[in-house]
């Protein structure tokens, strides 16, 4: 009885949160494959401005951050017991705050420039979709809202693909490394959106972050290094732009047989 609760759980917890994104993030993919436009001449927006007047763009992207952590306090919740602190057991807490951010820097630098290279290469194979991380007509509230949104990214998928599902998988009997595929798996299709190079890409991060979970049993140094690398990428865009336009500027309007609408993600990211 209590397996089957756990899965109806599981599914549940999936479906409105990074479960739903894979699913539409796939059919993204799949519609964009099938449009007239090749798909290294198609661009996504990630963070885009949701109002033109400025009060009411930072009410809504606010607004949107904490809907979106909502959903991980809720993860949360249901992984608290009795007498055992569901963040201590999962290792987002403070207790090694030092040690954590060493290691989230670490992670930096095996993931995040490996993953700017592929990037870089699918985008040259013409296989990965031209992303915009960040609007280049910054206001002043553009910075601190994308530090939020990176932080908004690293919580929810570490906290629901690491500590929620590894806990939840390993009560119902599976084994470290399929929980590590599975997880990889689920991230890749989460990403799908992007391009076929960014699914390789995050289902090797998967693999490293998994791994790493399991060794370390801490969550906190993914949270660091995946916030980091999205306030990297997200603020140092317009940076990249100037500096790589070809690679990371805008492409140019696709006609209307081949426009997408944009990815109903509840937390888009790279």
């Amino acid at each position: 009885m209590a397996r089957s609760r756990r899965w109806w759980e599981i599914g549940l917890v999936l479906a409105v949160t990074v479960g739903q994104s894979a699913v539409y993030s796939v059919l993204s993919l799949v519609r964009r494959l099938l449009t007239p436009t090749p798909l290294g001449q198609q661009q996504t927006q990630l963070n885009p401005t949701q109002d033109t007047a400025a009060l009411w763009d930072v009410i809504y992207q606010t607004l949107a951050v904490f809907f979106d952590l909502a959903l991980v306090g809720l993860v949360v919740y249901l992984l608290w017991e009795p007498g055992a602190s569901a963040l201590r057991r999962i290792g987002l807490d403070f207790r090694r705050f030092g040690g954590d951010v060493g290691r989230g820097i670490l992670l930096i630098v095996v993931i995040g420039v490996p993953g700017l290279a592929l990037y870089a290469a699918g985008r040259a194979l013409g296989i990965t979709v031209q992303v915009q991380a960040a609007p280049l007509d910054a206001a002043w509230y553009t910075v601190p809202l994308l530090i939020l949104s990176a932080l908004r990214a690293g919580l929810t998928e570490e906290v629901i693909f690491l500590g929620y599902l590894f806990d939840r998988l390993r009560r119902q009997g599976w084994g470290p490394w399929t929980i590590i595929l599975s997880t990889a798996a689920l991230r890749a299709a989460y990403h799908a959106y992007q391009g076929i190079g960014p699914i390789f890409g995050n289902f090797v991060m998967g693999l490293v972050f998994g791994w790493c979970y399991r060794r370390w049993g801490r969550v906190m140094p993914l949270v660091v290094a995946h916030t980091l690398i999205d306030v990297i990428a997200f603020v140092g865009y317009p940076l990249a732009v100037a500096l790589w336009p070809a690679l990371f500027g805008p492409v140019p309007a696709p006609t209307p047989s081949g426009s997408l609408s944009p990815t109903p993600t509840v937390s888009p990211t790279p």
